[in-house]
């Protein structure tokens, strides 16, 4: 299967086919043409009802006539006295012929071969039509495979005399990648370089990342940048129902391969063929570990001077199977990591080049307001700033556009219809204050960007948003203790100025828990506990991601009582520390959630006037 843009390498299956799709339609053509010329010449003809027809015959106007053993066809004279045609049924008469003589008729008898017309219309015309439906809805069972029984052939694309228009230029936020890939892009331009030294190029990269990292683009660049053949394929595509055909269709692959070496071969979401062997056991799949097995013996049937690159992306690298991962065939993995605020803004820089903006965007700012965010999703909130221009009549892009859409990804739609009571507003309006105040007052915090009223996606009704000056990787104690005080800066300032507090803070008391019990658990940083580690999370084999953390089984129940007593200390004295900052700011506080109240949005200079005292 390939693109319309590509271009792809005729074969025998492809001729067979098109002969047939040659054959089938000019057949039909002169079948249908024989029977439209038959109705045409019998549509000229008058039909006379057999009384009719002797009627004419006393009537002296039947000139002539031609008798089989279905019809009687002729001419006679009409009512205005003109030869006309004529055709009849032919019945078992045994007057007929003693009549005709009587009146003078020439007549003439003869003797109807009717095979050819009922083998084709009684046979070839129906089965041929048959033939067709089912040929038809094989080839929409197999897809495009190339033949009448292709279920194994390979649906790969192929980029052949038109190669991906992707450069290493349109790559951006992961220059180091770049730089491990770059090595291959000289083995393939220059392979004798490498091989006069006795040195031999990986067969298999393996790109590990989380989704929306940019692996697939960093393949199809590989591919541009040497200018060498290039073969996508998901995994997906090679796990069929019927047994044996993923192996056949790993098969078809790499020998198509071998064709057009120098060439990429890129296989997307490999964790779907390549799923360790032992996971599950009990319930096996026999056609997935047959396409697994083959992919292993293709890879190492190659040689390594043959010119053919493997790569494969996943985010998913701690299921792979072992055998995989092995010197000789994914000999290299290369971490897809997401970008940093360098990274973030370079993303930026590609994605706006076809935008028209405005001069007050800032690109830098909009990489520091999407911490976290890849590259999928940076590309996307400039498809929706630019939506969201061309929908107020706009001539360019600005920034409000921009940070309207940030907002989008990270919190999801504004819900402007989503009626809130005036107590349920102003609720959460001093919930979000209190947020804001405690962010402000706590050193080493991330700053306040924006504080919001509007309910936002599926359950936000409001939200405050915190910008990271700038990247981190490491975090402290202190530093996790002031995210727990932030935190819990919504439910203290609904008690001191509600007298009341609700279910808003759900999910702050989650995180702010989850936050206490990694400080006991996990990184050893309670004094009463020490340096042991009492959980240990499922760490991705690539990635560092975390899972679910389980308590190691060898725990005495006296050390989870003190666990669980340490973690309310953390957590009590945060709240304590919180508490008595809003307390002390309780004007503050009210004012805060007044401007809230009737701008509905506060940004981060208006809280820092707020914070002085200054007029908003």
């Amino acid at each position: 299967m390939q693109n319309n843009n590509d271009e792809q390498k005729p074969n025998k299956n492809n001729n067979y086919q098109n002969l047939i799709k040659f054959s089938l339609f000019y057949l039909l053509i002169g079948l249908l043409a024989i029977y439209f010329y038959q109705s045409f010449f019998a549509i000229q003809k008058k039909t006379l009802s057999y009384s009719e027809f002797k009627t004419l015959v006393a009537k002296n106007r039947i000139i002539s006539c031609d008798i089989s053993s279905q019809y009687i066809k002729g001419e006679y004279l009409n009512d205005k006295n003109k030869k006309e045609q004529f055709v009849t049924v032919s019945v078992k008469d045994p007057n007929l012929v003693k009549d005709l003589e009587e009146h003078h008729v020439d007549f003439s008898g003869t003797i109807t071969n009717t095979w050819l017309t009922n083998l084709i219309f009684g046979w070839i015309l129906p089965f041929g039509l048959l033939f067709f439906l089912w040929w038809f809805m094989t080839k929409k069972i197999r897809g495009s495979s190339g033949s009448i029984f292709g279920f194994g052939k390979g649906r790969f694309k192929v980029y052949l005399n038109k190669r991906p228009d992707v450069k290493f230029s349109d790559v951006a936020g992961i220059d180091e990648v770049k730089y491990e890939v770059e090595e291959i892009v000289e083995f393939l331009k220059n392979p004798s370089k490498y091989q006069k030294l006795g040195g031999r190029i990986p067969k298999g990269v393996l790109l590990v990342g989380a989704p929306g990292t940019g692996k697939t683009l960093l393949a199809k660049a590989t591919a541009g940048e040497a200018e060498v053949p290039f073969l996508s394929i998901s995994g997906s595509e090679f796990i069929e129902m019927f047994v044996g055909v993923g192996a056949s269709r790993v098969r078809d692959l790499f020998q198509e391969a071998k064709k057009l070496a120098p060439c990429i071969v890129f296989i997307d979401e490999i964790d779907t063929i390549g799923k360790s062997r032992a996971i599950n056991t009990m319930t096996s799949n026999d056609e997935r570990e047959q396409t697994l097995n083959q992919l292993l013996a293709e890879m190492d049937g190659f040689e390594s001077n043959l010119g053919v690159i493997i790569m494969a992306a996943t985010n998913r690298p701690e299921i792979l199977d072992p055998a995989l991962l092995r010197p000789g065939r994914f000999d290299r993995q290369i971490i897809v990591d997401k970008p940093n605020v360098t990274g973030r803004e370079a993303i930026f820089k590609v994605h706006v080049k076809k935008v028209k903006l405005d001069n007050d965007v800032d690109i830098k700012k909009l990489a520091q307001m999407t911490p976290g965010l890849v590259g999928a999703d940076i590309e996307n909130i400039v498809n929706e700033a630019a939506l969201l221009a061309a929908r107020e009549n706009g001539e360019t892009v600005n920034m409000r556009h921009f940070e309207e859409a940030i907002e989008r990804q990270i919190a999801g739609l504004k819900k402007q219809n989503r009626a809130m009571r005036e107590e349920e507003k102003r609720r959460v309006a001093v919930h979000e204050s209190g947020h804001a105040i405690i962010a402000y007052l706590t050193p080493n915090a991330d700053k306040v960007h924006k504080i919001s009223i509007i309910p936002r996606g599926v359950a936000a009704l409001g939200y405050t948003q915190q910008l990271p000056t700038d990247d981190r990787y490491l975090i402290t104690k202190q530093e996790m203790l002031n995210m727990i005080k932030v935190l819990f800066g919504g439910r203290i300032a609904e008690e001191i100025v509600l007298k009341d507090i609700s279910t808003g803070a759900q999910n702050d008391l989650s995180r702010a828990t989850d936050i206490a019990r990694s400080i006991v658990t996990k990184l050893g940083m309670s004094e009463s506990i020490g340096l042991v580690v009492l959980e240990d999370p499922a760490k991705s084999r690539f990635l560092g991601s975390e899972g679910i953390f389980a308590q190691k089984d060898e725990i005495s129940e006296k050390t989870k009582e003190t666990v669980d007593a340490e973690i309310n200390k953390i957590l009590n004295d945060c709240y304590r520390q919180a508490k008595q900052m809003l307390e002390q700011n309780i004007d503050k506080l009210e004012k805060l959630t007044n401007i809230l109240l009737e701008k509905e949005e506060i940004n981060e200079e208006e809280l820092k006037k707020v914070m002085e005292n200054k007029d908003v």
